[in-house]
């Protein structure tokens, strides 16, 4: 058996050497590093695969994110609602912009934000709310639409983890998670759904003035070269990489199938043990399985987690320590902030091996060997 990864992108490059070689060979021979046909390519290809109305690519999705923002036009002291159960990405931006982070709790099941937690958290100074879609599963976006209709905030979506995820609205419309709010923002890191052999990341919106401020933003506040007219940055998603996210765009819902069939292999195994919640979907959402997440009930977390390294499976906690509980952020009143369900899941959550290149003796392996610990322990 080949050993087992938490991510096998090798394994998957493999597959699709031949023809990403290629396009890498063909950048390569245009010389066209920066802003070349393959990003343009890939651009119109990832639109229409999510049938919005404008995508812009940028360098990563923290940029993505940041270059939301600023569009936007917050200024510093407004504030912004997140969930404190996500990666840092997602409030760093908004201290390194001056805003304020406001944090919030999540559903304990879906590991979303909490619609009733954002109720509370709005002031006059609210101005934006960033839903995280946690792990490839959906956050309940059509309440929180609303909840932004009826108090003219904007929602930003981090979908960062679930490329390819649908939502079903109550009305029985689908649409991919990232085209709901005012912008959605994504990340290409490697190890992501729709992973670049380097960063980059890409922002939607239905709305062709912020896009276009968007794209001014992205490149130095320009539209025409050397005229500036806003502040902006230097985002941009290489040529390279995105000859070969277009390559990898293709095999995207072949992914999140395999993604699927692995979960499903999960959720089998560990079905009739009372000591396991395996990863929650909701009616609004499928999953897409950035993550497979455990929450466990009176089993050490720390301990299955030693336990599995020690047979050579790899493990992580997403994530030990949230936001609020980040020394970065203890300017914005950490003390303040009294979120049981986040610090709760922070000490249950586990993530097991999650990829495309699973195999049933990896997962037969992995969750013998989970199911030896929880049930000797």
């Amino acid at each position: 058996m080949k050993p087992i990864q938490m991510v096998d992108t090798k394994t998957q490059y493999l597959k699709i050497k031949t023809e990403v070689d290629a396009a890498i060979h063909e950048v390569l021979d245009s010389a066209a590093y920066i802003n070349g046909k393959p990003v343009h390519d890939f651009t119109a290809a990832l639109n229409a695969y999510h049938k919005s109305g404008y995508t812009i690519p940028c360098a990563n999705g923290t940029d993505a994110l940041q270059i939301a923002m600023m569009a936007l036009g917050l200024q510093p002291g407004d504030e912004v609602i997140t969930p404190s159960f996500t990666y840092i990405a997602t409030t760093e931006v908004v201290a390194l912009l001056r805003l304020t982070p406001v944090f919030v709790e999540v559903d304990p099941k879906t590991f979303c934000i909490s619609p009733d937690a954002v109720r509370k958290a709005i002031t006059p100074k609210t101005k934006a709310i960033v839903p995280v879609h946690l792990y490839g599963h959906a956050a309940p976006m059509e309440e929180i639409m609303q909840i932004a209709k009826e108090h003219n905030l904007f929602v930003i979506e981090d979908n960062a983890q679930a490329i390819g995820c649908d939502y079903t609205f109550s009305d029985g419309t689908v649409k991919k998670t990232g085209t709901i709010g005012h912008i959605g923002c994504t990340s290409f890191y490697p190890s992501k759904n729709l992973g670049a052999y380097g960063d980059g990341g890409a922002i939607f919106t239905n709305d062709e003035a912020l896009a276009h401020k968007m794209k001014m933003v992205a490149n130095h506040g320009q539209e025409k070269r050397y005229y500036h007219d806003l502040v902006g940055c230097n985002s941009r998603l290489d040529s390279i990489q995105a000859a070969i996210l277009n390559i990898k765009l293709k095999e995207l819902d072949n992914y999140i199938t395999a993604r699927r069939n692995a979960a499903a292999f999960y959720n089998n195994a560990f079905a009739n043990n009372s000591r396991i919640t395996v990863p929650f979907v909701a009616p609004y959402s499928n999953h897409v399985y950035h993550q497979y997440t455990l929450l466990l009930d009176g089993v050490s977390r720390d301990g299955l987690n030693a336990y599995l390294a020690e047979k050579k499976i790899p493990s992580m906690i997403y994530y030990p320590v949230p936001g609020h509980r980040q020394k970065v952020f203890a300017a914005f009143g950490l003390d303040s902030y009294h979120l049981e369900t986040t610090d709760w899941l922070t000490e249950r959550v586990i993530s097991l091996p999650m990829h495309t290149e699973l195999d049933e003796e990896q997962l037969t392996l992995i969750t013998t060997e989970t199911l030896n610990y929880i049930n000797n322990n």
